[in-house]
């Protein structure tokens, strides 16, 4: 399962402007606002669309702008208190892995008008694996990614070693 360009490039950006901000705030360089043009360069992605990533971003009140000679952007509040979810979130990136929207009548929608289909047998597993992906980013901050506190994050959930176990077992035994 992949995040589409939208919530990487969101992420990214914010990483790197919550990077600028901290380096301004330990005396590393006397930036104020980050000019997008500035994160483009060094994350190496359109201008356009970040302008576009960051009208949204903006909108949602994960940063503030400012116009101008010296403007530019910066966040409004501390890294440490912005989930990576809210930031895929707020640029419109759904995740869901399952291929159903909401209110579409489930993932095998019949063809004629009013049927409303149902769910295909592996609607749950695509479910569940959307909340995961959810679950995870909302509890990862921005300044976990700026810090790279991030790898070794995503662990085995104990009841599913368990039943694996047990499984395991069971089959050793029928052999």
């Amino acid at each position: 399962m992949q995040l589409t360009t939208r919530g990487r490039y969101a992420v990214m950006a914010m990483a790197d402007l919550a990077t600028r901000e901290a380096l301004t705030e330990s005396g590393g360089c006397e930036c104020g606002p980050v000019c997008l043009a500035e994160i483009a360069e060094r994350q190496q992605l359109s201008l356009s669309y970040l302008e576009q990533l960051f009208g949204k971003l903006r909108r949602a009140g994960l940063v503030a702008s400012a116009r101008g000679p010296g403007g530019g952007y910066r966040l409004i509040t501390p890294p440490a208190e912005i989930p990576i979810a809210a930031i895929v979130a707020a640029v419109d990136e759904p995740i869901h892995a399952t291929r159903c929207e909401a209110g579409s009548g489930g993932c095998m929608a019949g063809p004629k008008p009013g049927d409303d289909g149902k769910q295909c047998q592996t609607h749950d597993l695509w479910f569940e694996l959307g909340r995961q992906i959810e679950l995870f980013l909302s509890g990862i901050s921005l300044a976990d990614v700026v810090g790279r506190r991030v790898k070794g994050r995503a662990v085995p959930l104990p009841a599913l070693d368990e039943q694996r176990l047990a499984a395991a077992r069971c089959r050793r035994h029928e052999q």
